[in-house]
C-alpha cells in the first residue's frame, strides 16, 4: 500500500473515532489537513463530505494525461497503471 493511500486510511479512522476532529475536516479541509501533515499543492481547493444512509458522493476523478485510451479502457478490468489507484472503502 501506498503511502498516501495509508494517510487516507488513516484519517478516515480518526474521523471515525473522533467526532470534534471530523467537524474540523469537514469545515476546514485544507487547515485540517496541513495540521495532520499532509501536503497540499499550491492553489488546490479540497472539498471533503460525508456519506450518509441516505447519501452517497461519486467523485469522478479528472482523467489521466499520460495514459492513452487503450490503457483507460483496461482500468475497468482491474488495469492498473503507475500513479493512478483507486480506493473503496466497504463497510
Amino acid at each position: 500500500m501506498n503511502d498516501q493511500s495509508n494517510q487516507y486510511q488513516q484519517l478516515i479512522a480518526k474521523c471515525w473515532a473522533d467526532e470534534e476532529f471530523k467537524q474540523r475536516l469537514l469545515d476546514n479541509p485544507a487547515e485540517t489537513l496541513k495540521a495532520e501533515g499532509m501536503a497540499l499543492p499550491e492553489g488546490v481547493r479540497v472539498q471533503v463530505v460525508e456519506n450518509s444512509a441516505q447519501d452517497l458522493t461519486l467523485v469522478i476523478p479528472a482523467r489521466p494525461t499520460e495514459l492513452s485510451d487503450e490503457e483507460l479502457g483496461g482500468v475497468d478490468a482491474g488495469y492498473t497503471a503507475p500513479g493512478l489507484s483507486f480506493m473503496c472503502v466497504t463497510l
